[in-house]
């Protein structure tokens, strides 16, 4: 990476007066650390990272990560617990004289956060809620970070490009689903991003559709909304296809979201906010007459998550800076019918931005 994310984080703790912060969330665990584990689950259990601002940065964990944290985790003391993560957490504040702790309120639960503020007050430290703050410093992506965006990105092309191949009418969306899942992994990929979006006619009017026994037919518009993980790293990406002649209706809806898409690209550089984004597509929608019906933001950050900072919805005021990757993916959702998504990925520069796929409709438009 670029600058230190660990100096980066140790700077910003300084500012705040804090004499340490307690690291929770998976992707930020990974950025800081380089250790990859996560146990999926709500109370996230494989670690937690302890970063103070001159002693040696800990992670926190049990028998069951050992061998992977010491692997991974180049920099960090390892530190196993059997007591549970708070008993340990207990020892090290105290040891280390820790009186101010930031801790990523955000992400843990209410419960676990009510039992470390019980510790805290037995060994007198004073804890400080945070939010945000490594979150930041990933939204900008280095030279690595872009690579390997790319890479997700070309991988998640060729699997959308095999399946396509393979559509058929009769088709069922969740047999879809399954081939691009299946597809993914034997080209590489670690996992889907998210779980595969495949929604044909009238079910396309739920931008978060879940695929189901409904077969493909032959006319109707069909959103694929699908994404891997690739060394870490996320892509995501939507196409609309049509298996047989489009409709005028759908020709036309289609046309109007890919020039509110090329509005946005054209939009999108270092300095604008992420409100300007979002109306540059969104203004376009409205003029055809369909504003009601494009509900979502216009886009996100893609890294290390599929879904993180920033966002470009009407709500984000803050102005993008060269080097973070987002998604431009304008719809129409119309109830009864269906929807039409579009959907790229981009890295931002100074002086505009890079669209990172092939840019393929799939339809003469």
């Amino acid at each position: 990476m670029g600058q230190n994310p660990l100096n980066l984080l140790r700077a910003a703790i300084k500012v705040r007066k804090l004499d340490a912060i307690l690291i929770s969330q998976p992707e930020n665990r990974r950025y800081l650390s380089g250790y990859t584990a996560t146990d999926h689950s709500i109370a996230e259990s494989s670690g937690v990272l302890l970063v103070s601002v001159h002693d040696m940065p800990l992670l926190l964990t049990d028998s069951r990560y050992a061998l992977q944290a010491e692997a991974e985790a180049f920099g960090f003391e390892v530190m196993l617990y059997d007591r549970g993560m708070l008993a340990l957490l207990k020892k090290v504040l105290k040891k280390r004289g820790v009186c101010r702790l930031g801790f990523e309120s955000h992400y843990f639960l209410h419960a676990t956060a009510l039992k470390l503020a019980r510790v805290a007050e037995k060994v007198g430290t004073e804890l400080v809620p945070l939010t945000g703050l490594v979150e930041k410093f990933r939204q900008g992506k280095d030279v690595d970070e872009l690579e390997k965006i790319r890479a997700s990105v070309r991988l998640n092309e060729e699997v959308f490009q095999e399946v396509y191949a393979s559509l058929r009418v009769g088709m069922t969306e969740r047999q879809v689903a399954l081939a691009i899942e299946t597809t993914m992994r034997k080209k590489g990929a670690s996992a889907p991003s998210f779980e595969t979006i495949v929604a044909a006619g009238p079910n396309g009017a739920l931008p978060h559709a879940v695929p189901s026994d409904r077969p493909l037919q032959t006319g109707e518009p069909i959103i694929i909304d699908m994404g891997t993980v690739l060394n870490g790293y996320c892509s995501d990406m939507t196409r609309t296809v049509v298996l047989g002649e489009p409709d005028l209706k759908t020709r036309d809806l289609i046309r109007v979201v890919r020039r509110a898409q090329l509005a946005a690209t054209a939009k999108i550089r270092a300095g604008i906010t992420g409100r300007e984004a979002d109306r540059a597509a969104r203004e376009i929608i409205k003029q055809a007459g369909y504003g009601k019906n494009f509900g979502h933001g216009l886009g996100h950050g893609v890294g290390l998550a599929v879904h993180e900072a920033p966002s470009l919805s009407s709500r984000n005021r803050k102005k993008l800076r060269a080097g973070m990757v987002v998604t431009i993916e304008p719809g129409i959702y119309l109830p009864g019918w269906g929807g039409i998504r579009l959907e790229n990925m981009a890295v931002v520069t100074t002086d505009g931005c890079e669209i990172l796929n092939a840019d393929h409709t799939f339809l003469d438009i």
